[in-house]
């Protein structure tokens, strides 16, 4: 169970630094893959470098608590990670986006995060 909780812990925290390089460097299809188009060249062009820098800074701070405090921390880090994808669903379907992009990526991966730190508290 222990290589299975930090294999999956640092895949999210990888996927989080993926994500936000993508926010950084393809900013409008990373808002379409989101759920919520955005045109990177409007108003919203700091907003999505804002959410970029976030996931990106996310996955940084997760594989340095892994690294450096351990499983336990990380799962904490984790629980509370999770409220962001939940947010995420939220803010999809707030905003008229897919039920299956809001359910289908944003609400699983919130229950993958809870499985991660679930994971990690048992190791």
């Amino acid at each position: 169970m222990t290589v299975t909780a930090y294999t999956l812990a640092v895949l999210l925290d990888l996927f989080c630094l993926f994500l936000g390089y993508r926010f950084l460097f393809q900013p409008g299809a990373s808002a379409a893959g989101y759920g919520v188009p955005a045109d990177p060249a409007g108003d919203a062009g700091a907003y999505l470098s804002i959410k970029g820098l976030r996931d990106g800074t996310i996955g940084v701070a997760g594989l340095a608590v892994l690294a450096f405090a351990g499983a336990h921390a990380e799962a904490w880090l984790m629980l509370c990670l999770a409220l962001i994808p939940f947010g995420d669903t939220l803010i999809v379907l707030r905003h008229g986006g897919a039920k299956a992009v809001a359910f289908g990526i944003h609400f699983a991966t919130a229950i993958v995060v809870l499985i991660s730190a679930g994971l990690l508290f048992a190791v």
